[in-house]
């Protein structure tokens, strides 16, 4: 570590919540729409790539006096090896556990004296991180980003593995094990996947992987993924883009580059031939159905046309299921359905609650009903496009849904996480206007023809979760 690092390290660490710096009072302007539906989007930025590989995206936006720090790295638990699952999101909590600069417990107390709030969140292809903070505090975030990125396994140990390791089991018990309809997901990826897929495991990863990690295996994989080539940095909001430059140079520069590139994933090509069902039972009141499609990946062609297949389908109490399902029929508590989009592949799923079953009517006889009924509705929009309103009307819905979300520069949804997730998908950035135009190019007969491609009744999974009658959580019933 350089004498600098070590002397604003020192400063930037005694800061107390009484001297940490704050913004000036600002009137925060109405929110104005970015642009019209014929005027081409544009989020201008600056990048560029350290020596160590950190490729670096700026972008200003001074509309308030914050900015964020943004932080992806190019793994997740696609990158997991058989028996070693759950270690990306491992990881994910080790990151806020201090590092060789930062004791542990300090990065949050840091953050928080200076008005800060971050988070972290792991999937299948990605870990990111961001700190939202007052731009005058942005040196302090940056200090502590490097110092995660570069010196983290200065402060690591067996026993701080094993605590968060804990964590980790406990959140699998909240999250999956012990919440109402919880294992679903894990049981439908089982169903989709071959053996071998990295989408097949769970990103919280197997119980018994978890048990089974050593600190050698996190060591390894901190030396493999959390290396500045491969990772982006973005920092988005009211900054100066030459002194945010200085600062990274100061701050990331120390950090050691990797001695090996990250290799491509190699996985089998996964397909589905034919129907597969499964119902299990669950500490859960109500049956629900779901019903699952292998759809192209991320920005491939028929990705978009399912977003709107989506909408048509579920989206709002105006959209054809919610309508049958929940208003006519009555047999629903709710529906939803959605597009997946994922690197490798995606999934389109249909998610249907049944309301409570009456004395004469079985919880397997509301959910074949409740099939029948996804079944005929799949089936019109294949046999015919929307209806002119109808389609308009998904396409405005995900619109809306798109500027909303560029209405913020920090978070998990705005500009400067989707300006990484741009890069990381396409090497673009500024990839707003190509990623919105995907739709606004699309016509009614797109979504018939989507329907009938990728959504065919005789290939498909489908999973039944029903109250539970036996004694064991759990209990499958194939």
């Amino acid at each position: 570590m350089t004498l600098p690092r070590l002397l604003i390290a020192v400063s930037l660490l005694s800061m107390s919540p009484q001297s940490s710096p704050s913004p000036p009072p600002r009137q925060a302007p109405v929110p104005q729409r970015t642009a019209s539906p014929n005027v081409a989007l544009t989020v201008p930025f600056t990048q560029f790539t350290l020596p160590n590989g950190l490729h670096v995206i700026l972008h200003e936006d001074h509309t308030v006096p914050l900015a964020t720090v943004n932080v992806w790295y190019h793994v997740g638990s696609a990158r997991e090896k058989p028996g070693r699952t759950g270690f990306a999101h491992l990881f994910e909590h080790l990151m806020f556990e201090g590092s060789a600069h930062v004791k542990e417990g300090e990065f949050d107390t840091l953050l928080e004296a200076a008005g800060a709030t971050n988070n972290g969140s792991t999937e299948t292809d990605r870990t990111n991180y961001y700190i939202d903070l007052p731009s005058n505090a942005l040196e302090l975030a940056l200090f502590l980003e490097s110092d995660r990125m570069g010196y983290l396994l200065d402060a690591m140990s067996p026993e701080r593995v094993n605590g968060q390791r804990d964590v980790v089991k406990n959140e699998r018990r909240q999250s999956y094990e012990n919440a109402p309809y919880g294992m679903a997901s894990i049981e439908i990826d089982k169903m989709l996947y071959p053996e071998g897929h990295p989408y097949r495991w769970p990103t919280i990863g197997y119980m018994e992987d978890l048990t089974a990690a050593s600190y050698a295996d996190v060591v390894e994989f901190f030396r493999k993924y959390y290396q500045p080539g491969n990772a982006s940095l973005v920092i988005a909001g009211d900054i100066d883009p030459v002194k945010t430059r200085a600062m990274v140079e100061k701050w990331f520069s120390d950090v050691k580059p990797s001695t090996a590139p990250v290799p491509p994933i190699d996985y089998p090509h996964a397909m589905l031939t034919g129907v597969s069902r499964k119902t299990i039972e669950d500490r859960v009141q109500l049956p629900r159905l779901y019903i699952s499609w292998l759809t192209p990946s991320l920005f491939r062609p028929g990705d978009a046309e399912l977003d709107v297949v989506s909408q048509v389908l579920a989206g709002g109490k105006n959209s054809r299921l919610y309508k049958r399902l929940v208003y006519e029929l009555q047999i629903a508590q709710d529906v939803s359905a959605y597009q997946a989009s994922a690197a490798l592949d995606s999934q389109f799923q249909v998610v249907v609650t049944a309301r409570p079953p009456d004395a004469t009517t079985t919880p397997k006889a509301l959910i074949d009903r409740i099939r029948t009924i996804v079944d005929e509705e799949i089936a019109k929009l294949q046999q015919s496009p929307p209806a002119a309103r109808e389609f308009q009307r998904a396409i405005n819905q995900i619109e809306a849904s798109f500027y909303n979300r560029m209405e913020s520069v920090g978070g998990f949804s705005g500009k400067g996480n989707q300006l990484n997730a741009y890069y990381t998908a396409t090497g673009d950035p500024d990839y707003f206007n190509e990623d919105l135009s995907r739709y606004r190019a699309l016509s009614a007969s797109d979504i018939q023809a989507a329907a009938a491609f990728w959504l065919p009744a005789g290939r498909r999974v489908e999973l039944t979760v029903e109250p539970m009658k036996s004694t064991e959580p759990g209990k499958n019933n194939e």
